[in-house]
């Protein structure tokens, strides 16, 4: 009798301890999710950016382009992320082996390993792009580095601005490009470019290009107006892009954390028709169709 109340004694409290027990996160399957969701966002970001769909560029004909462009741009960036970070999320959830205690909130640890995998795949994506961006701006044999002080968004403009018919060979304009696009900068400011400066531009123009005086006050005065509003359209691509990128990362940690449960479910064995019934708040609780999916 006293060796059945001890393991009985002992049983409650391995059960009790079950029950109580910490848990943490399986990194097995996040590692997968994440690398599932950053793969399928290359794929899909390659794909629109093939189709004119990229969100930023400095090239003049993408300055040229219609705000609509632009924001069908960012409903695609939208909608990769949903994509990638729903399958990444999925695959979290069917990989993760379930816990043993029946007090476990299932879908909600499923969920946290879902938006798990969405926070190291953004990670994973800012390391990458960070890598690309240091190999593309990295100058090689065949191409001359560009000037770290000239604003690529005013590259068109000051090539416009020094364009000469003929000017001797081997002649360096680094400094020149540099300083003039620090004043074309100023042109979208609140005062605009200077008296002083517009005069120093055109002088400058002058000495290089061998224009006219009157000739040069017509292009730098064109090549102002042009800066500006190049300036302005960055600007206007640059908020968009924040807030389609933005909006992108918090649909994808919503998708991953719905696609971690939907694996969740389908790793159990339930039918993926109830869950989607009870987790609507417009049906109200009613399951459309109770029969597992074939």
């Amino acid at each position: 009798m006293a060796i059945e109340s001890i393991s009985g004694i002992a049983s409650e409290t391995a059960t009790a301890s079950n029950l109580t027990r910490p848990w943490g996160l399986q990194w097995t399957p996040i590692v997968v999710g994440a690398f599932v969701a950053t793969s399928l966002s290359l794929i899909l970001i390659s794909f629109g950016t093939a189709l004119g769909l990229g969100m930023a560029s400095a090239a003049p004909t993408w300055r040229d382009a219609s705000v609509a462009l632009w924001l069908l741009s960012g409903v695609y960036l939208i909608f990769q992320s949903l994509i990638s970070f729903g399958c990444g999320g999925y695959f979290a959830g069917r990989v993760r082996p379930p816990y043993s205690s029946a007090t476990d909130d299932i879908e909600t640890r499923d969920g946290l390993h879902g938006v798990g995998a969405w926070a190291l795949a953004v990670l994973m994506g800012a390391v990458l792009t960070a890598l690309i961006a240091g190999a593309a701006n990295r100058p090689s044999a065949t191409t001359q580095p560009p000037s770290a002080t000239e604003a690529s968004v005013l590259s068109y403009e000051l090539d416009h601005l020094f364009r000469a018919p003929r000017r001797p060979p081997n002649v360096d304009l680094t400094g020149e490009r540099a300083e003039a696009a620090r004043i074309l900068a100023t042109a979208s400011s609140h005062g605009g470019v200077l008296p002083e400066d517009r005069t120093y531009l055109v002088q400058q123009v002058t000495a290089v290009t061998g224009l006219a005086a009157s000739d040069a006050e017509r292009r730098v005065d064109t090549t102002l107006a042009n800066a500006k509003s190049a300036i302005s359209r960055a600007r206007a691509a640059s908020i968009i892009i924040a807030f389609s990128a933005a909006a992108a990362l918090l649909f994808g940690a919503a998708a991953a954390w719905v696609g971690a449960e939907a694996g969740g479910r389908h790793r159990d064995g339930e039918p993926i028709s109830e869950w989607m019934a009870h987790s609507n708040r417009w049906h109200k609780g009613r399951v459309a169709d109770p029969r597992p999916l074939p």
